[in-house]
């Protein structure tokens, strides 16, 4: 079985910053991982090689410096990397990501299997991965939590929805953007860091695809951040600081005090 992982490079939850001009993440000077919910993409497909042989491509579309997410999916056990990289690239949305992601899986195929994380965590838009289904016109299953069996060519997974499950039938090759619930990652071996750390990443620019500057980056985005602003917190609340039983029979006063000044309450 050929898969296919498309993973991202993201900032740390804590450190991602808008720039407010442009619209984009600011991706400089900033710690940069593997996005969390692709971990568990990488983990499923490292599961499905053991019961069903085969190798795992990890792609990923980023600057350079995406390498190094590449890098440690080959560390879990991914068997090649490959990266879209290059300045036409700075600044695609959602739209012209999977349009390129897609191009690099052509050009690579044959393939099985697809499996993306949910949805990247700076971006949180869980756009990309249905993207790439609907631009290769496969068969996509979302918010996968478990593969039942796969038999004949034939897929069948459990995924959420709003009621609870639903269990989808699908012929192979196809994709699934899978939640938490499917795999628990691995930690990198000794041996996978060493692989990684000596094998070759292949780097394709938008030529090497197919595809014109003019069709990538913000000039190709058809959807764009217009603006960015703030919320302004308009309430301002007290904090009360308790010390003691008495600090905390006052700060009970004047709660039912503010109460009944509101007429929440009326005793």
């Amino acid at each position: 079985m050929k898969i296919i992982v498309p993973i991202k490079q993201v900032p740390e939850t804590s450190q991602v910053r808008i720039n407010e001009e442009t619209g984009t993440v600011i991706r400089e000077g900033v710690e940069n991982i593997i996005n969390p919910l692709d971990l568990y993409a990488i983990e499923l497909a490292i599961q499905l090689r053991e019961d069903q042989g085969g190798s795992i491509s990890v792609i990923s579309m980023g600057p350079v410096k995406a390498e190094t997410a590449l890098r440690e999916a080959i560390a879990m056990g991914a068997d090649e990397a490959l990266l879209l990289s290059g300045r036409e690239f700075a600044g695609s949305d959602t739209w012209v990501t999977a349009y390129a992601l897609a191009a690099l899986i052509r050009k690579i195929q044959p393939y099985d299997l697809i499996i993306t994380g949910e949805r990247a965590t700076d971006g949180d838009t869980g756009q990309v991965g249905p993207g790439i289904a609907s631009f290769l016109d496969i068969p996509l299953s979302t918010y996968t939590r478990k593969i039942e069996r796969i038999h004949d060519r034939q897929i069948i997974v459990q995924r959420f929805i709003e009621e609870g499950y639903e269990t989808l039938q699908l012929p192979l090759p196809a994709l699934l953007t899978v939640v938490k619930e499917i795999s628990y990652p691995r930690l990198p071996t000794l041996r996978g860091k060493q692989k990684a750390r000596t094998m070759d990443v292949p780097v394709y620019s938008g030529k090497d695809i197919g595809m014109t500057e003019k069709e990538l980056g913000l000039e190709g985005s058809p959807t764009r951040v217009i603006k960015i602003y703030r919320p302004q917190v308009t309430r301002k609340g007290k904090l009360f600081l308790v010390k003691d039983d008495q600090s905390l029979a006052e700060s009970v006063d004047r709660l039912i005090s503010f109460l009944k000044e509101k007429k929440i309450v009326s005793f």
